[in-house]
């Protein structure tokens, strides 16, 4: 007996140093892939079939907080298994991690902007649309082959009209015509997948400047943490021992419970979503200040606590400044169609954010070039998510290829460059945001506005003078870029090392295991959405009616814009290019302030943010710096500390109640999930 009691503990040993070394076990692969599977059925009831909840929307999205969750509090039982079956603190921050991507590709943001924007220009043909006329723009090898392949996909295979279906993991089933669809799924992985290497190459190249020069805060991160145990490792279950959690967990679910029951009921009283200010200003020119709504948005005042007050000011601060410039142009006399062109201040203000993020790094990059091109030995990147050698070929490579994808679709090499540059520069900016403020929103970043604004700045004509209509029409179809949030997936990727440095992971096998993620993340998307629209029908799905539901009516609106292009060029749009301008100008502006003045208030970041999706987040933001203003007041950073645990349970209340607890609920009962739908993003 003593020699098998010694056999466990060398074995257990060796376990424990194997994970060490490379910083996953099997059985968190083996976790991985069992949420990922169980998240992809709970997205396909809820956010495909159903429409209560999108959950691959959230900040993180809601199955990799469910499973942290789940595990961490397992984990105590589940280190009194056998020691083949264990499962670490560790283990859990790579499910968590992996899921964070991999449920992202079936979101809103991903692969279903992808399938209409692949096909809608065929399926809603018309004599009246014209769209005809650039079908053969699209190269067989990125669309499904066949009419009757796409017919189906809107319309439900005749196997599911006639009731011939299958039963499996998902409910009824249609059988999906995978050989029409194995070439366009196989092409357009591999330009996700290149974007994908160049982000995470880029960020490679800011790791260190962010993580180790400047010490950004990572909001999200520190939330993460905490509910894996913060810095007691050996007492997993501290922060759930914190009576202030429970507390703010109590607000959050209670807020949440009465806004469902009052979808059962509507006698029930209930908060709702937002209470609607712009109602109390019903005479001009006051009235121009709509919409100004507070959005009881419990995420973002829990994660909110954590960003620095100059940012929560400048959010709000400026919110209402832009809302009264709309005033102020009204009583002038004037009335200008999307003044004060905020999305379009926030194309400027990322623009500018990007080139001084760059600019603030020169000297790091150039270090990283340098150790790139000659092996610079008083340079140590063993650290990093891979060498920076390897970083500059991967972002090189991943860029080429991208370039390449699209000359070959038929988009002129200058289009393309400047698209995914854009692409490129605002997914950093974004990281940014992430890493320095923490805001729990998918789409703080000026989203479509990288197309729109190459338009706006010099028209739609040379765009087919010089690359003919089969530019413009694979400009349309790569929309779904700078209109889905796949460019937010580099946020999860800085968060990941910042995971990885606490957590004592290596950074590299890291990176590999997001790479994977991304794949079965992909894989994943591609089964659930062509099998719900085989077997359903797309025209019906996601609030549809006939005619598809909002990312199918946004890919036939680019397609009819590129149709009215034909009868006739738009010219450029001065006052949209003027407010790019100008958000660009502000942002210079707050910067050199910044510089000159080191207590000046008002931070640059915070305008881009506001001005990008200001909407959701003033009023959240608004709340939280009144009360952490009073608390580092009152009680100084000692009670600031205390009151984290609170603030992070409101997070955590809020994502198992409306995310956990509603998501399920309305896939299983659909007809209250229209009723109380809940948006995270």
């Amino acid at each position: 007996m003593a020699v098998n009691h010694r056999t466990g503990d060398e074995a257990e040993v060796r376990e424990k140093q194997a994970e060490e070394l490379y910083g996953l076990s099997w059985r968190a692969v083996m976790l991985s892939l069992g949420f990922l599977i169980f998240s992809l059925v709970w997205i396909y009831k809820s956010g495909l079939v159903g429409h209560g909840a999108q959950l691959g929307e959230s900040v993180p999205v809601v199955p990799a907080v469910g499973a942290l969750l789940v595990l961490m509090l397992l984990l105590p039982l589940l280190r009194k298994l056998p020691t083949w079956l264990r499962l670490s603190r560790t283990g859990a921050l790579m499910v968590y991690v992996f899921l964070t991507i991999s449920v992202s590709m079936s979101s809103v943001g991903v692969a279903r902007m992808l399938f209409p924007n692949s096909t809608a220009l065929f399926y809603f043909a018309t004599p009246e649309n014209n769209f005809e006329q650039f079908q053969e723009h699209i190269p067989t090898w990125i669309r499904p082959s066949g009419d009757e392949t796409i017919r189906e996909m809107y319309e439900a295979s005749d196997a599911s009209l006639t009731g011939q279906v299958g039963q499996g993991l998902l409910g009824e089933f249609a059988v999906v015509p995978w050989r029409a669809w194995f070439t366009p799924l196989v092409a357009w992985t591999l330009l996700l997948l290149a974007a994908f290497i160049s982000m995470l190459s880029l960020m490679t190249m800011f790791r260190r400047q962010w993580v180790e020069r400047e010490r950004l805060t990572f909001p999200i991160v520190q939330l993460v943490m905490e509910v894996a145990g913060g810095q007691q490792r050996d007492n997993p279950l501290a922060f759930f021992k914190n009576p202030l959690m429970w507390l703010g967990f109590s607000i959050a679910a209670l807020y949440n419970v009465m806004n469902i029951l009052n979808a059962w009921n509507p006698a029930i009283p209930a908060m709702g979503r937002q209470e609607d200010l712009g109602a109390l200003f019903t005479e001009r020119p006051w009235d121009a200040i709509k919409p100004l709504g507070i959005a009881w948005r419990p995420e973002n005042i829990g994660l909110g606590f954590l960003v620095p007050t100059d940012i929560t000011l400048s959010v709000w601060v400026f919110y209402i400044l832009l809302r009264l410039a709309n005033v102020f142009q009204v009583a002038m006399g004037h009335d200008i169609g999307g003044f004060p062109f905020m999305q379009e201040q926030s194309f400027g203000s990322y623009l500018a954010l990007g080139i001084f993020l760059i600019v603030i790094a020169r000297e790091h990059l150039k270090t990283v070039f340098r150790k790139a091109v000659s092996g610079l030995a008083s340079v140590d990147d063993s650290g990093e998510p891979m060498s920076y050698r390897g970083a500059v070929i991967g972002f090189v490579g991943g860029v080429a290829f991208m370039l390449l994808w699209a000359g070959s679709a038929g988009m002129a090499i200058w289009t393309a460059a400047i698209y995914f540059g854009l692409f490129l520069l605002f997914a950093l900016v974004y990281a940014r945001a992430r890493a320095e403020a923490g805001a729990a929103m998918v789409w703080l970043f000026p989203f479509y506005q990288h197309k729109k604004m190459m338009i706006s700045i010099t028209g739609s004509a040379v765009y087919e003078r010089f690359g003919g209509w089969s530019n413009l029409t694979i400009f349309s179809l790569l929309m779904f870029l700078s209109r889905g949030y796949f460019q937010s997936m580099m946020a999860y990727q800085i968060e990941a090392t910042k995971i990885a440095d606490e957590a004592k992971i290596k950074q590299r096998v890291m990176s590999w295991w997001l790479v994977v993620a991304l794949v079965v993340g992909l894989a994943g998307a591609y089964v659930i959405h062509l099998q719900a629209y085989y077997t359903h029908g797309a025209n019906i799905l996601e609030g549809g009616t006939t005619q598809g539901g909002y990312r199918t009516r946004l890919a036939t609106q680019e397609y009819e814009g590129l149709a009215s292009y034909a009868k006739g060029h738009v010219e450029p749009d001065r006052p949209r290019t003027i407010g790019a301008g100008v958000g660009f100008l502000i942002t210079v502006a707050l910067i050199a302030l910044r510089s000159v003045f080191l207590r000046f208030p008002l931070h640059p970041l915070g305008f881009a943010m506001v001005t990008a999706y200001g909407g959701p987040l003033w009023g959240p933001f608004f709340i939280v710096w009144v009360i952490k203003s009073l608390i580092l007041r009152i009680g100084g950073m000692g009670m600031y500390r205390r009151m984290i645990p609170f603030f992070l349970g409101i997070v955590i209340g809020h994502f198992f109640t409306a995310g956990l607890v509603w998501g399920w609920l309305s896939a299983i009962y659909e007809e209250m999930g229209r009723r109380y739908v809940v948006h995270f993003g």
